[in-house]
């Protein structure tokens, strides 16, 4: 049996596209028969079992977000190393192996083969890769075989440190969205989630839904910097719902009539596009680079260009008003999510691993 470490440099605690691929991931690779843990921060108990916590986190500016990283970076490096040092697994998963804390401290810190996956993309380039490029470098090469979770994620660690990727999107726990009880809503649906802040659109779908002439509500999930801030506008059939757990985030998705995403852009990978898909909800989005990884204009999502409200605002009547064109989005979107089942996500890992312990 393979034991793998699979490491977070974000909370565990926090809802976010990394975290969520790496306790999905996990669960995905115990069902294949392998003992998967995984380390990172936790903002209080483990959220699930088979979590080691490396101590809470702290809000932290980075790539245009605030990225819940662990407060004392010394003491989650040393708390990780311990994990690992008990622990004994085969194979360590380092999920942005270069960010500061849990993941970096494995990389520099353990002598255990390393998978390395990066996930950011930026449309601007990252700066701190070339801020820190000597060093990102040569830490860079103590991993044993590097993955990246989209040809944007690609291209810019190529760009930035160079070395050969094995390219392996994320995943989506497509049973568990599929099957979710749908929320109630006595008038159609739209369903916003995402951190409140400026690159995830979310003031441009406000400016949007204030001019939709329908009977329908508007769901917003999740918070942020600009919650109090975009609140306080007051737009009419709104329902702020704050953070969600999975298994209501997963309702509201499965009971939304229509599910979108208008991110301005540094997406490296739309999985929440592919979760919406996978609940079987409409989705519109905004046309950018991260979100044609996982859609296609017209076929799986009706796509606009970013931080155009008006624009927004007719793709979002459309899908409210025709129900052919709804179904047509949600059958091409089952398809594409079903793609991008954690279940294949895991399977082609394993080989990946297997090829990290042999060469490690």
């Amino acid at each position: 049996m393979i034991r793998v470490a699979i490491i977070s440099p974000y909370s565990l605690s926090v809802p976010g596209g990394v975290q969520g691929q790496v306790l999905g991931l996990a669960r995905s690779l115990r069902e294949r028969g392998l003992d998967a843990r995984v380390i990172g921060p936790c903002d209080g108990p483990p959220p699930e079992p088979g979590v080691i916590t490396t101590g809470p986190s702290a809000r932290i500016e980075t790539n245009g977000s605030i990225s819940p990283m662990a407060s004392d970076q010394k003491s989650a490096s040393e708390r990780t190393l311990e994990a690992i040092r008990r622990f004994e697994p085969d194979v360590l998963h380092l999920h942005e192996p270069l960010v500061p804390g849990p993941t970096s401290a494995a990389l520099l810190g353990s002598q255990v083969p390393k998978v390395g996956t990066f996930h950011a993309a930026s449309e601007d380039g990252n700066g701190a890769y070339r801020a820190l490029k000597k060093v990102a470098v040569s830490a860079a090469r103590r991993l044993t075989i590097r993955t990246a979770v989209s040809p944007d994620a690609q291209r810019l660690v190529e760009e930035a440190l160079g070395g050969s990727y094995v390219l392996v999107p994320n995943g989506v726990a497509v049973d568990d969205l599929a099957k979710a009880e749908p929320h109630p809503s006595p008038v159609p649906s739209v369903f916003f989630l995402g951190r409140h802040e400026p690159r995830k659109g979310l003031g441009v779908l406000l400016d949007a839904w204030a001019g939709v002439d329908r009977d329908a509500v508007l769901w917003v999930g999740s918070d942020g910097l600009e919650t109090a801030e975009l609140k306080a506008r007051g737009t009419p059939a709104t329902e702020w719902v704050g953070r969600l757990s999975d298994s209501a985030r997963a309702s509201r998705m499965n009971g939304a009539t229509v599910f979108c995403a208008p991110s301005l852009g540094q997406e490296s990978f739309g999985i929440v596009l592919l979760e919406a898909m996978a609940a079987g909800t409409a989705v519109v989005a905004s046309d950018i680079g991260g979100y044609r990884n996982v859609a296609t204009p017209d076929q799986e999502a009706l796509m606009v260009p970013p931080g155009d409200p008006f624009a927004l605002r007719i793709a979002l009547q459309r899908v409210l008003d025709d129900s052919a064109l709804r179904g047509q989005l949600i059958a091409a979107g089952r398809i594409r999510a079903a793609e991008h089942s954690l279940a294949k996500v895991a399977a082609r890992y394993v080989p990946i691993y297997e090829s990290a312990i042999a060469l490690g």
